[in-house]
Formats: structure tokens, sequence, C-alpha cells
């Protein structure tokens, strides 16, 4: 049973930081690509960012320069580094990922739990 779990959500003032963590467990053949979505209260699920198995990096224009997603490949965690925080960037945050879990040439996609993340003004 692959399992994806998050940390490290919180509640920090505006111009914080704070870095999320996601760990993927289980048995699988590999990891593709790995990201990380929110969503804020009555807004669809957005993604933020995102990083390939070689680690390649895409953001959405609201986070650019103010977050950073990596990867750890040794341990099948990927992180999301966020800085200078907004209130708008308050919402659950859901991390990602593209497994191959049952065969090594068929990848299904999984998320984690979600985990809260509150900026204040």
């Amino acid at each position: 049973q692959v399992q994806l779990v998050e940390s490290g959500g919180g509640l920090v003032q505006a111009g914080g930081s704070l870095r999320l963590s996601c760990a993927a467990s289980g048995s699988f053949f590999s990891i593709n690509a790995m990201g990380w979505s929110r969503q804020a209260p009555g807004k669809q699920r957005e993604l933020v960012a995102g990083i390939t198995s070689g680690g390649s990096t895409d953001y959405a224009d609201s986070v650019k320069g103010r977050f950073t997603i990596s990867r750890d490949n040794a341990k099948n965690t990927v992180y999301l580094q966020m800085n200078s925080l907004r209130p708008e960037d308050t919402a659950v945050y859901y991390c990602s990922a593209r497994i191959s879990a049952y065969s090594p040439v068929l990848a299904t996609d999984y998320w984690g739990q979600g985990t809260q993340v509150t900026v204040s003004a």
C-alpha cells in the first residue's frame, strides 16, 4: 500500500516561512513526477509546484520567486520551501506523486491527506 504523508504545515505571520515535507512509503518500483497543490475554502484545487524525476521544476505564477520545490530521491521525499508568505497563501496543501507501484511501466497518481497552512495578516 503506497502512502504519502505530509508534515510541516501550521500558522505563520505574513512574510514568514514554512517548509512542507511529503514522504512516500510502501512498496513500489519508482516515483516519477511529484508536486504540491493547494485548495483554499470555496476555491478549486490548484497546482502550486511540480518536479520531475530528473529535477526539472515548474511553478504557478502566484508563487514564483517565493516557493521552491525540491526532492530527495533517496528518501522518497518532496519538499516545498515557502518564503514571503501572504494571507492569500492560506489553504490546505496536498502533495502528489506519480508512482509505479504494481508494474514498472504503469503509473498511478497518489495524494497525501493534506496539511493546513494559515498565514495571518
